[in-house]
């Protein structure tokens, strides 16, 4: 098998809101990660392995519609859980919102309070 070295790496995956130090300790919450940078404007979070998620200021910002007429998401996460019927909860606490549960997978599908969509996801028993 070839490697191919990239270009680069990825360094975050950046969120536009209306308020990023509010959507930044949502997903804080959520993920168990911690603000490492806080500037007006621009607010980063990192996981313990070092993942980054960033959030900036979108003054015009609109949330994107799901299920989308057009067929596009944009960007979700994929949030994995232990057990769905202890994190839902939870993440419904933080401010999620649930907008379509799976009756034949293994994820739901939730707006954060901004609107962005992302999935509780878990492994099915074997």
């Amino acid at each position: 098998m070839t490697t191919e070295q990239g270009v680069g790496t990825l360094r975050s995956v950046v969120l536009d809101c209306p308020d990023p130090r509010a959507l930044a300790d949502f997903y804080g919450h959520l993920l168990g990660a911690r603000v490492v940078s806080d500037e007006e404007d621009w607010v980063v979070l990192a996981d313990a392995s070092g993942r980054r998620i960033a959030f900036q200021t979108a003054p015009n910002y609109e949330p994107p519609e799901f299920p989308d007429t057009k067929g596009s998401q944009q960007i979700h996460f994929d949030v994995l859980v232990d057990d769905i019927e202890v994190a839902q909860p939870r993440a419904l606490a933080l401010g999620a919102e649930l907008i379509q549960a799976q009756t034949d997978g293994a994820f739901r599908v939730y707006r954060d309070p901004v609107g962005h969509t992302f999935c509780l996801v878990w492994l099915p028993e074997s």
